[in-house]
């Protein structure tokens, strides 16, 4: 009896696959014969390529390396398509073989109990979603009524409930396996009810607090593997986490950053990657005032040298120059002065401002979208309802288009020429790296608001002054 290559290898790698260090996987693909594979990885929201390998007349190709790959998600490339996805734990020696007309049904494994479990699990939700789809088309027919639909949904539950029993068990029974973290990661976290306080009354915060507490409960912030996911789970975690357990303010984002990070830091690729997340998340947020958590992550972690581990010296200085650019211009920060001269060549100092409210607009003659914006802050400034005066910088040196600006937009404020000026760029004294660009600073010249769109000046100033007065009622 003949004994074909493959299946050799195949015994071989189930007799001393425990033994051997590195990496050794095996595959024979009926339909594919004479061409090149790659072994392709996730990371976060990226994919790379780990390996090649030189597919046979028969089918037959092998991956191997004498370090172990890092645990998660792999999947194999064939003319640059994905054909199909296998997990990567603590044993990588093992084999697979499958057919090119169905690559998940037709897999058997050999060596390998993570990847059984992996590919059992796909089948069987194969299965449950079959099952499914008559209960799916009733509960998306928008012609049913809720009533209508009462026994579609309760039987849709009920795939549910198998398919979350089934992920259970192997949860229980093979808690080490990756297909079982993926499986726990998912699971929701149940949120006990509040209990009462001495008076009887429901304490209101307890959910919250709780939930705060135990978000990770199932995901586990230590385990790489779950960066290296088909979808950014690890990201999309930590985004949930701080988008809606906090309040948008930056010490209290930081604060629960610096608790999420500390539970990634017992694997130094975690502590990576958690920090980098949410440094990249604040480096432009889409809420005002949270680019104050980039300023705080960059000092805690990076100015440190927590991160040299692997942040090489541009990197730290890219993030160093954003980090002080950023902090000139903090929402809650004293504005700095500017000194420039007006078209008249007569130096004008904002902070010689007293109105209420000053508006910093810094703007370049030749930007387009700074023409969008100019003509709804002069509309603001002819109908305002609030005690404000303008300081606009113009970017351009050339003091001819300055004028010619001033009087195209007619504009009535304080113009100035940001190149002649007292007291330094205001590139190096705000964060003003784009035009148009707008603060908002009070009496004081205490920087209120940032980078706020000429037509929402109004909205802000309303709302500042509602919150303000709500700070100054008293308790009862």
């Amino acid at each position: 009896m003949r004994i074909s290559l493959f299946s050799l290898l195949c015994l071989l790698t189930s007799a001393v696959c425990f033994a051997q260090p590195g990496y050794k996987l095996q595959f024979k693909v009926n339909g594919l014969k004479d061409t090149t594979i790659y072994l392709g990885y996730y990371y976060g929201e990226s994919t790379f390529v780990k390996d090649t390998a030189k597919v046979n007349s028969k089918g037959e190709f092998f991956f191997d390396g004498k370090q172990a790959l890092p645990q998660g998600v792999y999947f194999l490339v064939l003319n640059k398509t994905r054909i199909f996805e296998m997990v990567m734990g603590s044993n990588q020696h093992f084999s697979m073989a499958t057919s090119t007309d169905d690559y998940v049904k037709n897999m058997v494994v050999t060596g390998d109990l993570d990847n059984k479990l992996f590919f059992e699990n796909m089948v069987f939700n194969m299965e449950r979603h079959k099952e499914a789809e008559p209960f799916i088309k009733v509960l998306k027919d928008s012609s049913l009524s809720e009533n209508q639909k009462k026994d579609a949904k309760a039987g849709f539950n009920k795939i549910n409930d198998k398919v979350t029993a089934y992920q259970d068990g192997i949860i229980n029974k093979y808690p080490a396996t990756v297909t079982a973290r993926i499986f726990k990661s998912s699971k929701p976290v149940k949120i006990p009810d509040a209990p009462k306080k001495p008076n009887g009354s429901i304490d209101s915060t307890f959910q919250l607090r709780w939930y705060r507490e135990h978000f990770f409960d199932h995901f586990d912030l230590a385990d790489d593997a779950l960066i290296r996911m088909p979808r950014s789970v690890y990201q999309e975690k930590i985004n949930e986490y701080l988008d809606k357990l906090f309040v948008p303010q930056a010490d209290s984002v930081t604060k629960a950053i610096e608790k999420l990070v500390a539970k990634a830091k017992k694997n130094q690729e975690t502590y990576k990657y958690a920090v980098w997340v949410c440094i990249l998340k604040y480096q432009q947020p889409e809420i005002m005032g949270l680019d104050e958590v980039f300023v705080n992550l960059y000092d805690r972690y990076f100015a440190k040298g927590d991160m040299d581990f692997w942040a090489n010296d541009k990197l730290k200085q890219t993030l160093k120059e954003t980090a002080d650019r950023l902090r000139k211009s903090l929402v809650g920060r004293t504005g700095p002065n500017l000194i420039m001269q007006d078209s008249n060549f007569k130096p004008r100092s904002m902070y010689d401002i007293k109105n209420k409210y000053t508006v910093l607009f810094i703007f370049d003659p030749d930007c387009g979208h700074c023409k969008e914006e100019t003509p709804k802050l002069v509309n603001f400034y002819n109908t305002k309802k609030f005690d404000v005066e303008v300081y606009a910088v113009s970017a351009d040196t050339s003091m001819a288009k300055m004028r010619d600006y001033i009087k195209e937009m007619k504009m009535k404020w304080i113009t100035v020429n940001g190149p002649r000026t007292y007291v330094g760029h205001y590139q190096d004294l705000y964060d003003a790296i784009t035009t148009p660009s707008l603060y908002i600073l009070d009496q004081r010249k205490k920087i209120i608001g940032k980078k706020i769109p000429a037509d929402k000046v109004e909205d802000f100033l309303i709302q500042h002054e509602r919150m303000e007065k709500a700070k100054g009622t008293p308790k009862l």
